[in-house]
């Protein structure tokens, strides 16, 4: 919408031009002339309601919404009651369709389709009126006029057309597009189709096909785009001839017919296509040669086959792997497959006469049987004995082999090859020139290196290495830096790491003051329930923070299980734990048997469920030690009902702290038991 300003006679030279969107014409006088372009309305203001007479002014005006209150538009000569607007313009509709005019106004208000009326409030009202109807337009060009009125009073006036989109409603193709052209360029081997902007109101975009010449054009387009041209870069590269066309489609989605075929004749750059079939060559077991077929090309330009072979996928195509010369004619091959043991893969390609080479074919796949060990020998094999067990070093061999796949090292009480004897592998796919053996028994031990393929095949065997091993007893040094640090939810320590030879693992032992003196037993593995070996150098002891003054070992174990104790040499920590036990009365008396998990699971069984007067028991209070008040809280209750066994979960239990909690009775008569205490360390 836009407001006309006021204008004075010097105004009435003034050069008057016209676009699309927005106020396109400054106010001129009457007698000017005023060109506004289509869509744009062209806007005649009169200062009467019979629209008779020399206009007051005239403009271009993009969107009719205008509002003036009680005052008068504002050209000069105006009145404020009693006058008249008039808007028309001529458009081109394209295809036409089922079209919206939505119409509001105060006072009169009518619209006109080529001179049609289609829309009629003509009267002088104190409100806003509004209407909407519902026109089919014709194809083309079409004119509107809108005819506005102001008798007396607030003056306004408001008016749009928009097509029907509904795919219910609208079922009105769009035109063909026009203007198409196409161009294509050898250089980048792309085709550019373009045409010209439909003039529909509700047009979607454009659809763009291509097919081969002798085809027909595909359901499915190349490309769908708003713009009027699309640069097709995937046409191929193979000397043929391809038509385009285009076609429109609208918001309903009706589409258009297509445009007249535009044709290109491409370039070739195309290799033919990858021979079929091969891949449906195979054979059973082990075969010592093959036979290979496919199907035969079609392409007119066809030179020949290559074939190749190669111990990996996908194969390479190149000269070291091709088998036959630079083409092979027909549609098959056969020749003799190697006995390495590796799987073999063949692949065919097909080469025309401009020398392009196809992609390669499905693979056929066939395996051979290994039983030759590598050519690998580990040299001038020998040995010498630490703390850290027995090293054997060697030299790399001289030559090896494709699938060479490591050493491995034997271990025997008599030389290799003596009847009866029996060799231990210490180790396998050994892919250095060392390897130490940690624990070998004290004795005479003989040693050797053999080489080995994917397969387990074993080369030549290294020359013997003569070891007498006298064995490491001697415990590791004592562990320094030992701190133990107690915590809510146990025991925190730490210390330096061990970096001996034979070092294997570290064991932690507690130690409780008994009889007078002080006695350790190893920390457990509750899996293994066996001593735990632990290879870091912390470790967190969750024990129950119940203030009991205790002692923290910690000895380095070696690869025979040396290992110091307290009464020997190892390090120790004493600690005091904290003290977090309940200031309450001790917990007695209860007929209950209770266990606690560290995820806040609370489980107990009854051990007698009547009291002494023999009344049974009906529930069971769960309460939870509160440091901060001196108190038992109370968590729950539990009805016995039918069960034998009960639980409670505490889903807001402390965490990573120490945490008591009682189990009590409570019997029909109204009396309570006493108390069942668990402590438990939470995660």
């Amino acid at each position: 919408m836009n407001r006309p300003r006021s204008t004075t006679v010097a105004a009435a030279g003034a050069v008057v031009l016209a676009t699309s969107g927005g106020l396109l014409a400054a106010a001129g006088p009457a007698s000017a002339t005023v060109t506004c372009a289509s869509p744009v309305f062209k806007r005649t203001f009169y200062a009467n309601t019979t629209f008779s007479g020399t206009p007051k002014g005239t403009d271009c005006d993009s969107v009719i919404d205008q509002n003036w209150g009680t005052g008068a538009p504002g050209f000069k000569g105006m009145p404020a009651n009693n006058f008249g607007v008039r808007w028309s313009t001529t458009r081109d509709f394209g295809s036409g369709g089922p079209f919206t005019f939505t119409a509001s106004s105060r006072d009169g208000i009518r619209v006109y389709l080529d001179g049609v009326r289609k829309v009629d409030m003509w009267k002088n009202v104190a409100t806003t009126v509004s209407k909407t109807v519902n026109v089919t337009i014709p194809s083309g060009k079409h004119s509107l006029r809108v005819d506005f009125v102001n008798w007396t009073g607030a003056a306004n006036v408001k008016f749009a057309y928009a097509p029907r989109t509904s795919a219910t409603v609208d079922k009105v193709k769009p035109l063909v597009p026009t203007g198409t052209t196409v161009t294509y360029s050898t250089a980048t081997t792309s085709a550019k189709v373009s045409w010209a902007n439909n003039k529909e109101m509700d047009l979607a975009g454009y659809r763009v096909y291509r097919r081969l010449k002798g085809t027909s054009y595909p359901a499915k387009p190349i490309a769908t785009t708003t713009s009027t041209s699309y640069t097709d870069t995937t046409v191929p590269k193979d000397g043929n001839v391809y038509y385009y066309e285009v076609r429109a489609y609208d918001k309903a989605g009706n589409a258009s017919s297509g445009t007249a075929d535009l044709g290109i004749t491409t370039v070739d750059r195309t290799a033919p296509a990858a021979p079929k079939g091969v891949e449906d060559n195979w054979a059973m077991g082990y075969p010592t040669k093959i036979t290979l077929y496919w199907d035969s090309n079609t392409e007119s330009d066809l030179a020949g086959y290559r074939v190749y072979r190669s111990t990996s996928s996908p194969v390479a195509l190149t000269p070291e792997n091709r088998l036959t010369g630079d083409t092979l004619s027909g549609g098959g091959y056969t020749g003799p497959l190697p006995q390495t043991g590796a799987i073999y893969y063949y692949v065919v390609t097909a080469v025309d006469t401009h020398g392009h080479e196809s992609a390669a074919s499905g693979a056929a796949m066939y395996y051979t049987r290994d039983l030759t060990g590598p050519v690998d020998t580990a040299l001038n094999a020998r040995g010498s004995e630490s703390e850290a067990g027995v090293t054997l070093t060697w030299d790399a061999s001289e030559r090896t082999s494709n699938d060479f796949a490591g050493y491995a090292v034997f271990r025997s009480t008599e030389p290799r090859g003596t009847a009866g004897s029996t060799r231990t592998e210490v180790g396998r796919w050994v892919m250095g020139t060392t390897f130490t053996d940690p624990a070998p028994p004290p004795s005479a031990t003989y040693y050797w290196v053999v080489a080995l393929d994917h397969e387990g095949n074993a080369g030549t065997p290294s020359q013997d290495v003569v070891i007498t091993v006298a064995g490491n007893t001697t415990a590791p040094a004592p562990v320094t830096g030992l701190t133990a640090v107690p915590k809510e939810n146990g025991i925190a320590l730490s210390w330096d790491a061990d970096t001996s030879p034979g070092f294997d693992h570290y064991r932690v032992l507690r130690g409780t003051f008994v009889d007078g003196q002080w006695t350790y037993r190893p920390l457990i593995d509750p899996y293994t329930l066996r001593p735990r070996e632990i290879e870091a150098t912390t470790f967190h002891h969750r024990v129950a923070a119940d203030g009991q003054q205790v002692r923290y070992a910690v000895v380095a174990v070696d690869q025979y299980g040396n290992q110091l104790t307290p009464d020997t040499g190892a390090a120790a920590a004493e600690v005091t734990e904290l003290d977090l036990r309940p200031t309450a009365p001790p917990a007695t008396g209860a007929p209950i048997q209770l266990s606690i998990d560290s995820n806040g699971g609370i489980h107990w069984l009854l051990t007698n469920d009547e009291n002494t007067d023999g009344s049974p028991v009906t529930s069971f209070t769960v309460r939870r030690w509160n440091r901060e008040s001196g108190t038992f809280d109370i968590l729950g209750t539990v009805l016995r009902g039918d069960s034998t066994g009960w639980d409670w979960y505490d889903r807001p239990q402390p965490s990573a702290t120490t945490v008591y909690y009682r189990v009590t009775a409570l019997y029909a008569d109204g009396t309570e038991s006493g108390a069942s205490e668990r402590a438990v360390v939470t995660n």
